[in-house]
């Protein structure tokens, strides 16, 4: 707490209002002790030693850098008759310290603090000139929209990840293979760039919307602050996941349906695909040029079908929980309930549907009716993906500091 009342004030205030709880609290003079006592704070959970300040304006002049390290690892701190100044400098310093700091305030006086702090939050009733300063108004003068704010504030962090950590395994990863398959190893396109875009454009676009419905995970208020200079909305975790776990299972799988299609369709197997490059042309394996066409066509339509199901029953129900099991934040129970999943999974079916049955797209994007059993083979793909996903989060849980923990999105 920082404010301009006498310090005995400030610290009944304090005690009324639960901000000291410690037993004994520690004046300036305190501080002159040596700075290794700091260390023998041990945190031990719920019966750690509490260590309360008391700080007047008058002393924060004299206090040295040691010092200033000394009061921002206290507990619990009440700074009394500050300036202006002094509440900027107190910002300034704990920011110093990689602390992310929250002021409100209400007053003229609260101004330089509010604009210097990573979040000023102005009272309703205030002065305009600390509500210019602010970067959020308290319209209903009510602290506990503080906490509101804030939980919105990372559900739509949190949501804006999801979203991408969904996208990138199809969107990019799944897409760009197929390319490198054909340039590389002289398979026949496994995806066309019609599908491709399809994929981006439709399919995807409705369960990448229903994940910003997603209500906030238990959890979500006991994480840290994200560390501004540090944290970005894309890291090497989240890349790490997209394509060298869920991108990898999509892609080999849908691969895999490509090849298995050909196979048990015109007997030729995945070794006698491979280095065809320019051989795929009347003749090959006695077939003519509509009946390879008409064969890679369909197959193409099967390696779309295999990732729109990959997507919308594997990667959409594992990403919409960043360490929660599916069975403890459900999407059809609530409070975690998100109905629009569903929608969208219907949707996404309905457009594939669309695409791969509807004449019109046969003729100008040389799409082609899928056999029923290549819509129900990537079901079990989908349950792997999620399966996998549901280890991945037990360990995680399990060991919240463990090298799975920190490597994850």
């Amino acid at each position: 707490m920082v404010t301009g009342d006498f310090s005995l004030t400030a610290a009944a205030i304090a005690r009324q209002v639960g901000i000291f709880t410690a037993e004994h609290v520690d004046k300036a003079t305190d501080l002159v002790v040596v700075k290794r006592e700091m260390s023998l704070v041990v945190d031990d959970g719920e019966n750690s030693a509490r260590r309360a300040l008391l700080l007047s304006g008058t002393d924060l002049p004299d206090l040295t850098d040691p010092q200033w390290e000394m009061v921002t690892n206290y507990d619990e701190i009440v700074f009394a008759r500050t300036t202006p100044e002094q509440k900027l400098r107190i910002v300034q310093e704990f920011q110093k310290r990689g602390n992310i700091v929250g002021v409100t305030g209400d007053g003229v006086n609260d101004a330089p603090a509010l604009k210097a702090a990573n979040i000023g939050i102005a009272m309703g009733g205030g002065s305009e000139v600390a509500m210019e300063a602010a970067h959020m108004v308290l319209l209903d003068n009510n602290f506990s929209s503080i906490i509101v704010a804030i939980e919105n504030g990372r559900l739509v962090y949190d949501n804006l990840k999801k979203v991408i950590l969904y996208l990138l395994p199809a969107g990019s990863w799944s897409e760009l293979i197929p390319i490198l398959v054909n340039v590389l190893l002289g398979v026949p396109l496994p995806l066309s760039a019609f599908l491709m875009i399809y994929i981006c454009v439709l399919t995807d676009m409705l369960p990448s919307i229903a994940i910003m419905f997603e209500t906030p995970e238990s959890d979500l208020l006991k994480r840290p602050p994200r560390r501004p200079n540090q944290d970005r909305l894309v890291n090497l975790g989240l890349l790490r996941h997209a394509y060298l776990f869920t991108g990898l299972m999509e892609t080999l799988f849908s691969h895999c349906m490509f090849f298995y299609y050909i196979q048990s369709t015109a007997h030729i197997s995945a070794s006698e695909i491979l280095l065809t490059f320019d051989k795929w042309t009347a003749g090959y394996k006695g077939m003519t040029q509509e009946q390879l066409d008409d064969l890679q066509f369909t197959g193409q339509s099967v390696t779309f079908v295999s990732l729109v199901v990959l997507q919308a029953f594997g990667n959409l129900l594992a990403t919409r929980t960043r360490r929660l099991s599916i069975f403890q934040h459900p999407p059809w129970a609530l409070p975690s309930r998100n109905l629009w999943l569903l929608g969208a999974q219907f949707g996404s079916i309905v457009l594939a549907l669309i695409a791969v049955y509807l004449p019109a797209f046969h003729n100008i994007f040389n799409t082609r009716p899928v056999p029923v059993k290549f819509w129900f083979i990537p079901l079990g793909g989908a349950m792997i993906i999620l399966g996998a996903d549901e280890i991945r989060k037990y360990f995680v849980r399990k060991y919240p500091q463990g090298t799975l923990a920190k490597l994850s999105w």
